[in-house]
């Protein structure tokens, strides 16, 4: 494995994902189709391997399954090596008419993820994560379910996202040593005083930490992080990159299990992302960097 890839249980992936989600939903309008296939494109040409989507994003309610179709349609597209691609996708969060909601009951996480293996194309996904917590249920029911879907093999490996330490080892109890693969979790220099304890208990137990929103989010945190950082400006003067590379590399060095998935609607963006991988930050840099979140 080299220094640019990383473990999802069982399948090794880019040290850095690609969040899809900005190609359908987020600030105005969903990215025009051309768009979207030169982003997704982008991204596997730059060495990226780890596409994350789910069946929430969408333009509207009634589009569920918007995000997924376009992953699948790109993957279908393009012209490099598909088997070295890893998809990740969620369920249990609802949307309709009326409003949103979570259900993470098996008949409804069964229906979320055949719906979306239908809309990526596919036979199995390889990571599906529960999207959100539903508190109407025992947390280690929907975990119960999703192990019912791998030994199916409607999905290569389990993930959980938005939880919490004790989540986790519920998770981790169910599905046993090694059966957790992942758990993704809002994490950035904006947001981490709920995550941080996530990454390290993560990193002690072999489960991938995987961050979403890692620059800020798409409200324009990622836009302005080196404006509301200046330790990240400085940095990123000095190695004349962008300040959205230097907070990547800096994450990627927070442990060998972190594996941040930036958003992107736009293929310079990605592109700009991927450069992180290779970016080498002092123990300096670090130092200074992880003055934000001590």
């Amino acid at each position: 494995m080299s220094a640019s890839t990383r473990r999802i249980g069982s399948l090794t992936v880019s040290a850095l994902g690609l969040g899809a989600m900005p190609l359908s939903m987020g600030r105005g309008e969903p990215a025009p189709h051309d768009r979207a296939m030169a982003t997704l494109h982008a991204a596997l040409d730059a060495g990226i391997t780890l596409l994350d989507t789910a069946d929430i994003y969408a333009p509207s309610w009634d589009t569920t399954g918007h995000n997924e179709q376009l992953v699948g349609e790109a993957l279908r597209s393009w012209d490099g090596d598909r088997s070295q691609v890893v998809v990740a996708t969620k369920g249990g969060i609802t949307r309709s008419a009326e409003g949103g909601g979570r259900d993470g009951s098996a008949a409804y996480l069964r229906s979320a993820l055949e719906r979306s293996l239908t809309a990526l194309g596919m036979d199995s996904v390889d990571l599906y994560y529960w999207h959100r917590p539903d508190r109407s249920i025992r947390y280690a029911d929907a975990v119960e379910a999703l192990a019912g879907f791998q030994q199916e093999g409607l999905i290569r490996e389990v993930g959980i996202s938005n939880a919490n330490v004790e989540e986790i080892d519920v998770a981790r109890e169910v599905l046993g040593e090694g059966g957790l693969a992942a758990v993704q979790n809002e994490f950035s220099p904006t947001f981490f005083h709920t995550s941080r304890r996530e990454l390290e208990h993560c990193g002690e137990h072999g489960i991938a930490f995987v961050p979403w929103s890692p620059l800020g989010g798409t409200g324009g945190g990622a836009a302005a992080v080196g404006e509301r950082f200046p330790q990240i400006q400085r940095i990123a003067e000095a190695h004349a990159v962008s300040p959205q590379q230097v907070v990547l590399a800096w994450e990627l060095a927070l442990g060998e299990h972190v594996i941040p998935i930036p958003g992107a609607s736009r293929p310079e963006s990605i592109t700009d992302s991927a450069q992180a991988m290779s970016l080498q930050l002092s123990d300096v840099d670090l130092a200074e960097l992880n003055q934000i979140i001590l």
